[in-house]
């Protein structure tokens, strides 16, 4: 940290009944007030090198041998104040960059400069300000921060600008040698010497060393200084990405956690006006960072830009920064997680835990990926649009990373395994209407799912948490479950399931036990009925039994148990023939008729299957019969 000292007198400045006064053989003619202090001053010193006082005390008479002048809006208070009368008594006084923005302005607004008196305070702090405060790094970021006090004198005199630059310039000066590291030591950085050139110690500081130290301008100069190393194009987008998640970490902390707190405390009316201050302040804190974003796929990762997005639903915060949130989720959601998913929804008016309308909208960006890209704007077009502000230029570059891109079909696969956990956490809502849960499984495309086992145990979730869906609601829900496509542990699942309608589970079993009968190798080939029964439900006769897939870990109340089937219990067994004796019982609906003939014929292709497979529904039905015996 560089600081300059002027004068060499001691300090003669004392306190008496609260008026400033200096130790002098000649008595006090100049009364000066500011804001609330009275000094007892001469005009000899201070009228020689401050324009604005001789002013002043031209304009005001005299009375009582004392000129008595007022600074109401003095910038910087008594202690710029007093810096400058110093100065001109030739008391010594330190400069350094805590305290050079307030004595700039100070001199500014007393007119401090060389037409006064030759080297004056304004020439004196600028030749400091331009040698040394800007060559040096961590001083340069103090001043920039200082100049928060003074907005308005800190842009006319070029302060702020000329921070910004020198910040900016020193990051672009070696990008290739620019990284991040969390754990960097800020002991390890020294600034320039005031000639420029750079201690030993600084050339070997650890990489990582300029994103936490910007980290702790307000968003405002943040936001501007950030604008200026991007316009560098010089630093790779990743570090920029990086870079603002440091931000967002230090502004930001727990957003989500604290959400239901905020939820609760704006239902408050004494707190309302706090609290929508608080969250104006951090809605233009997120909309900043938003704005920010580079426009390169990857440069963020997928996890920080849903807590964003949960930050936004959090804030309230616009709309268009949400849809922007949601598109750039969308080009690269296979790397996202359930969990990161889960965002909550507080509105007060809304019943649903999280918002599931957003998440629909991530899926269908992804989905647009695999489209033709439009046709690109005429260059004409380009050109002007580029003429507009940077954030709609930054929009421009996103639209055209978003048309570029294309889904891979791997991706889609882990699409569809990530949105089916997502339909597992969410289904455990009591108050998620059916239409989401079923709009946002069918927008997943069919050749995406190479199972169907994470969609039936979020179906199975779903049907335990709203146990009033009545029968044409749970066909509905089931509708979008292809049974051929389930392994065998979700079909030994699925057999013995009472929440299932029948249809389903009648087709289970007869999927299942077509093919163990075609892998058990003792059929050569099914019969013919069997064969056109499969063909109707576009099953392939020759296809083997789909391997168990790999699911995520889930809560014990919701895990698969077998155990039943491989050893029948009375109820198990009797549910069955139970719900087949209810199957004459439907719902009138317009395809009732239809459900019948195909359930009729199914159980009617049960009695074709020979030899093993017979025998083996034979027995089950007997048991079935003996133990309803046994129980009356």
């Amino acid at each position: 940290m560089k600081f300059m000292k002027l004068g060499s007198r001691p300090d003669t400045f004392y306190t008496t009944e609260a008026v400033r006064s200096v130790s002098s053989e000649v008595s006090s003619d100049l009364i000066v007030q500011v804001k609330g202090t009275r000094y007892m001053l001469h005009k000899f010193p201070l009228l020689s090198k401050c324009l604005r006082l001789q002013r002043l005390c031209s304009e005001s008479p005299e009375s009582s041998q004392h000129h008595i002048v007022q600074l109401p809006d003095f910038p910087g208070g008594v202690e710029a104040f007093e810096l400058c009368a110093k100065f001109c008594y030739g008391i010594t006084i330190t400069l350094s960059a805590y305290n050079i923005v307030a004595a700039r302005c100070a001199a500014e607004y007393l007119q401090m400069s060389e037409d006064v008196e030759k080297g004056n305070l304004m020439y004196k702090i600028e030749v400091f300000f331009n040698s040394c405060i800007l060559h040096g790094w961590r001083d340069s970021i103090v001043t920039l921060q200082t100049t928060k006090a003074f907005p308005l004198w800190s842009e006319e005199l070029g302060i702020t600008s000329r921070c910004i630059e020198a910040i900016a310039t020193k990051v672009l000066t070696n990008p290739s040698k620019v990284s991040l590291s969390h754990s960097h030591s800020r002991r390890g950085r020294d600034d320039m010497s005031c000639n420029g050139a750079e201690s030993q110690r600084h050339r070997l500081t650890v990489k990582g060393w300029w994103a936490e130290d910007l980290a702790d301008l307000g968003i405002d100069l943040y936001w501007r200084t950030m604008i200026a190393i991007k316009s560098g194009g010089r630093i790779p987008s990743n570090l920029v990405g990086d870079a603002l998640k440091i931000y967002a970490s230090r502004w930001l902390p727990n957003v989500s956690r604290a959400g239901n707190a905020r939820k609760q405390a704006m239902s408050d009316s004494d707190s309302d006006s706090n609290n929508e201050e608080l969250a104006s302040k951090d809605r233009l804190l997120l909309e900043s960072i938003i704005s920010l974003l580079p426009a390169v796929k990857g440069a963020v990762s997928s996890s920080f830009l849903l807590k964003l997005l949960k930050a936004a639903n959090i804030l309230n915060a616009a709309s268009s920064s949400r849809m922007e949130l949601a598109k750039r989720v969308g080009i690269q959601l296979e790397e996202a997680s359930p969990n990161d998913l889960l965002i909550p929804h507080l509105a007060l008016e809304n019943e649903t835990l999280y918002d599931v309308d957003i998440v629909m909208t991530i899926l269908e960006q992804f989905k647009l990926q695999g489209q033709s890209p439009p046709t690109s704007p005429p260059r004409s077009k380009l050109a002007c649009e580029r003429r507009r502000s940077r954030s709609a230029e930054n929009i421009d570059m996103f639209q055209e990373s978003r048309r570029s891109s294309s889904a891979s079909h791997s991706s889609k696969l882990k699409v569809a395994k990530i949105i089916d956990n997502y339909l597992q956490e969410i289904s455990h809502d009591v108050n998620l209407p059916l239409a989401k849960f079923v709009a946002l499984a069918e927008a997943v495309p069919e050749f995406a799912r190479v199972d169907h086992d994470d969609l039936y145990r979020a179906i199975d979730i779903y049907l335990k948490a709203h146990p009033n869906l009545n029968k044409s609601e749970r066909k509905r829900l089931c509708r979008i479950l292809d049974c051929k496509k389930l392994s065998m542990e979700a079909c030994m699942h699925a057999a013995q399931n009472e929440l299932l309608p029948l249809r389903v589970v009648v087709q289970v079993l007869f999927f299942e036990q077509a093919r163990a009968t075609k892998a058990s190798g003792k059929v050569t080939e099914l019969p013919g009925n069997i064969k056109a029964l499969l063909a109707a439900h576009g099953l392939d006769s020759s296809r083997t039994p789909a391997p168990l897939s790999t699911t995520p870990s889930i809560p014990p109340e919701d895990q698969w148990s077998v155990s039943g089937l491989k050893s029948p219990s009375k109820s198990k067994l009797s549910t069955l023939k139970m719900k087949l004796a209810e199957d004459d019982d439907l719902d009138d609906n317009d395809d009732a008729q239809q459900d019948r003939m195909s359930r009729s014929s199914i159980v009617k292709a049960f009695c074709a299957i020979p030899a093993r497979p017979k025998k083996m529904f034979s027995k089950f039905w007997s048991n079935s019969r003996t133990t309803a015996n046994d129980k009356n």
